[in-house]
């Protein structure tokens, strides 16, 4: 059994070591013409169509009113874990400290994004924004409140806007989770949450 094991040992070191060797030359990062994808849209109007054609439900609100629309909308969510200081609709309190396996019964999730891209619908949330990693995926339904004038045009101006951050935990999330198999099926909440909904400020 020693001897198997060092042959293994061996052989993933050998492994190792000539892929160490063989390894080519780093390139610098290619340099891409931003101007050529500049586009003069509307960022909200399509930032709004793209996020409904891939499910998710966009609304413009005022902060005030932010609990109201959401509780009119998820009117039987009794588990809910707001990581947001505009809701005060939480009745699970979660820290960074939470364990993940904790919230598996939570029915909806509140949470701010950093920036929308309109090209896609997609929204940036990170770590400090959600508090758990897990909960954006974890929840049944999904709230992601977004300041409207945060909205850049593409995903290379999304991903110039958050270079410089903390490389800390961070996804762009586009519609409600979902899939399409190879008969082109699509099936809503297949990984993750049922719904989205972005509520614009």
């Amino acid at each position: 059994m020693n001897g198997i094991k060092n042959e293994i040992k061996m052989s993933r070191e050998a492994i190792l070591n000539a892929v160490k060797n063989n390894k080519p030359e780093a390139l610098p990062m290619p340099t891409i013409n931003q101007d050529a994808f500049a586009e003069t849209i509307d960022l909200l109007a399509t930032f709004k169509s793209n996020m409904a054609l891939v499910g998710g439900i966009v609304k413009e609100v005022d902060i005030s009113t932010i609990d109201k629309e959401i509780s009119t909308n998820y009117q039987k969510a009794k588990h809910i874990v707001s990581a947001t200081t505009k809701s005060t609709l939480g009745t699970v309190p979660v820290s960074k400290e939470t364990d993940p396996h904790t919230l598996e019964a939570i029915d909806l999730a509140i949470v701010e994004g950093e920036l929308g891209v309109s090209e896609n619908g997609a929204i940036w949330v990170t770590a400090n924004n959600s508090l758990v990693r897990a909960l954006p995926f974890i929840t049944n339904d999904l709230v992601i409140i977004l300041d409207k004038n945060k909205l850049c045009l593409h995903m290379l101006q999304a991903y110039d806007l958050i270079n410089k951050r903390d490389r800390d935990f961070g996804v762009f999330i586009s519609g409600p989770s979902k899939t399409a198999d190879i008969e082109q099926c699509l099936v809503v909440g297949a990984h993750g949450a049922m719904s989205l909904m972005v509520l614009l400020v």
